[in-house]
């Protein structure tokens, strides 16, 4: 009785770290090429969800929707591994993320040069969904990264790469609103250059699903 019950979550789990894998992937490519699509945003100081305005937008949209299904399925494969309170509360803030993610890909941005008083309600309702997911990443990823590897030697060889992906999300984090509201103070232009630590956050992000993910994969196969 216990050994068919313990088979399916198995297999559950497997398959929500394949989906979440891929789908970071896929964000990662469908980002990259956006780059190439749209070369008219400087990557320096324009912010990744402005390539949802106008020409080839449901690329980016469909972009945030992959980075949502890639969070969504990383709880699924990692909920058998973070069995505490810190554990389930990254998990919450993983499934806070990814609701930001959802909202930013059904409502495209306004520019970033735009006023906060001229906002359309599509770009109010893409900055709540930041403002959901931005700010519950990184505090996920280390609240989850320190209950996987805290004494845990399944996951002593991941531990470099995530705390490498941890640190470099915090980093980008930390000088994203440091540009933001001491250097731009809300008036964004080419002087404040926050795209940079905006892509090397979301990069470091998707790098640290995959990162989980893949190793959640092989100790599955491990043990089955």
């Amino acid at each position: 009785m216990k050994t068919a019950t313990i088979k399916p979550m198995m297999l559950i789990s497997i398959t929500a770290a394949r989906v979440s894998f891929w789908a970071a992937a896929l964000f990662l490519v469908l980002l990259a090429t956006l780059h190439i699509l749209k070369p008219e945003y400087d990557p320096s100081w324009r912010m990744i969800s402005e390539y949802e305005i106008g020409r080839f937008g449901w690329v980016m949209q469909l972009a945030f929707f992959s980075w949502a299904i890639a969070s969504l399925s990383a709880i699924a494969a990692v909920w058998p591994q973070a069995k505490s309170i810190i554990g389930y509360i990254g998990l919450v803030l993983l499934l806070i993320a990814a609701t930001g993610m959802t909202i930013g890909g059904i409502f495209p941005s306004d520019p970033i040069t735009t006023d906060p008083d001229a906002f359309s309600a599509s770009g109010k309702m893409h900055n709540l969904g930041a403002t959901l997911a931005i700010p519950a990443m990184p505090f996920a990823m280390a609240f989850i990264s320190w209950v996987l590897t805290r004494g845990n030697q399944a996951w002593a060889s991941a531990r470099r790469w995530l705390w490498l992906t941890v640190g470099l999300v915090w980093l980008s984090f930390v000088a994203l609103i440091f540009l933001a509201f001491v250097v731009a103070k809300g008036t964004f232009g080419p002087e404040a250059l926050i795209g940079w630590p905006n892509r090397l956050f979301v990069l470091g992000y998707s790098l640290w699903l995959m990162v989980v993910v893949w190793h959640a994969i092989q100790l599955s196969r491990q043990t089955a």
